[in-house]
């Protein structure tokens, strides 16, 4: 069974870059030489990710402030909102205020996609949003319909991950935790259902990653499984992993096995042995192994050794999944 390795969230900021943006904020340094930072630090984490072997580069994305503000200060219809908290943790977010049917703009996006990746786009993941976290947690005051918004958020995205694809992009993941810690029922479900094969058909031969953490998938895998080929990310250190069912059809499929919540660095052949009996368990014919929630929430130090761990998984014993 083939084990892909790769972070799932941008990666926390280094304390130099972090005082830079401050000082830059007072006035103390310019634009440029904090630029010059954020380069230097996409160059470290793409160069992390090279020498310790995980399977996929993301280069951090450590200049997107959150993961809703590339797309609502790059596409149409958005304004950035007031800072809100994400979820139950101790960081924010601006919310997303959508004013009108929202409108992607070609190029836009791309153009804040980390630039090691954009240089060397084969092996790199693009993270975009999950269209149903998204719709549920902007502010929405477009007319339409929430489950209008995710269909239409869906198509927008698909018709992104094609022009990405296009670039040579190949691997994109979609962080989406209200999937299992606020279900969609009804219309909202079958708009979910929808999005996901909008964005499913825009990666084309490429690889789509519905990411869920936060919350049990259990409840929710009637509504993730019908999300095939989309591979669905499950959170393994909230979901216990001896109580998965089979899936309908083998298939690849996520597992979140970093606990973000924790500076504790996991050890590579326990997650290796969690992960072994949870693919045997849904019939996996391939695992994709990256953190469960954001990364981002943790120190850089911690971040990296998690990171670290990771990247020798695929080669641990006691079981596991190499």
């Amino acid at each position: 069974m083939r084990v892909l390795t790769g972070l799932t969230s941008p990666f926390p900021r280094p304390e130099p870059l972090v005082q830079a943006s401050r000082d830059f904020d007072r006035g103390r340094v310019s634009a440029e030489r904090v630029d010059a930072l954020y380069r230097s630090t996409e160059e470290e984490v793409d160069a992390l990710e090279r020498r310790i072997g995980l399977g996929v580069r993301t280069a951090g994305y450590v200049r997107w402030p959150d993961l809703y503000r590339p797309i609502a200060e790059r596409w149409d219809g958005f304004a950035v909102g007031p800072l809100t908290r994400w979820l139950e943790t101790n960081t924010f977010f601006r919310q997303p205020i959508l004013l009108a049917p929202p409108v992607r703009v070609p190029g836009a996006f791309a153009s804040g996609l980390p630039a090691p990746l954009r240089a060397a786009p084969a092996g790199a993941r693009v993270l975009l949003p999950g269209p149903y976290s998204l719709a549920r947690l902007l502010d929405n005051r477009s007319g339409e319909t929430d489950a209008a918004v995710v269909h239409r958020l869906g198509r927008l995205l698909g018709e992104e991950a094609a022009a990405l694809a296009n670039d040579g992009f190949s691997e994109f993941l979609l962080p989406d935790p209200l999937l299992v810690r606020d279900p969609p029922e009804g219309p909202l479900a079958e708009a979910t259902v929808a999005a996901y094969r909008a964005v499913q058909a825009g990666v084309g031969a490429g690889r789509a990653t519905a990411w869920t953490y936060g919350g049990d998938a259990r409840p929710a895998l009637p509504l993730l499984d019908r999300l095939h080929p989309t591979v669905v990310g499950i959170d393994l250190t909230e979901t216990e992993p001896d109580a998965l069912p089979a899936a309908p059809r083998p298939g690849p499929v996520g597992f979140g096995v970093l606990d973000s919540r924790t500076t504790l660095a996991e050890e590579p052949e326990e997650i290796a042995r969690i992960a072994h009996d949870a693919a045997r368990r849904r019939g996996a014919t391939e695992v994709l192994l990256g953190p469960a929630g954001p990364l981002d929430l943790l120190p850089w130090g911690p971040a990296a050794r998690k990171a670290e761990q990771l990247a020798r998984v695929p080669n641990a014993r006691s079981g596991g999944p190499a």
